[in-house]
């Protein structure tokens, strides 16, 4: 559905041009602020939803639970080919890095192996799509500049 709405609606093409290029969107005349106001509402809303659910799922509501779990996320993202500099993604991408995630935390744990190696594996995935991304950007640059 989030896919559905960033791709189709006026205000999903909006964030995505200014995630690709802030001083672009100004130019086509695109109300940047009004735009990350937005992306920032329903982001503190989906933040909070998810608080409140996880607190029913686990009827507690201590505030340092999930402490550490940003890398999680955020290579979760990568992997699924989002670009740290913004304005290439999508929902789709996302998902399939959490799923490599998961596979990759049920191998560490069938394998009997400390949950550390986990976060060291993640960690060198993160490093080296990061490392793909920035060569396909230099690559793709290259060529914008020959065409």
């Amino acid at each position: 559905m989030r896919g559905l709405l960033l791709k189709y609606t006026k205000f999903g093409r909006t964030v995505y041009a200014v995630g690709s290029n802030e001083q672009s969107a100004i130019y086509m005349g695109l109300n940047v602020k009004w735009v990350k106001i937005g992306v920032y509402m329903i982001s503190s809303f989906c933040a909070a939803l998810g608080g409140i659910i996880f607190s029913f799922y686990t009827l507690a509501g201590y505030s340092l639970q999930n402490m550490g779990m940003e890398l999680d996320a955020i290579s979760s993202a990568v992997i699924g080919g989002t670009l740290l500099t913004g304005g290439v993604g999508n929902v789709l991408g996302s998902v399939i890095g959490v799923l490599i995630q998961g596979v990759i935390q049920t191998i560490v744990t069938y394998q009997n192996l400390n949950a550390w190696w986990t976060r060291v594996t993640i960690a060198a995935l993160l490093c080296l799509f990061i490392v793909l991304q920035r060569i396909i950007s230099i690559r793709a640059d290259k060529q914008k500049g020959k065409g």
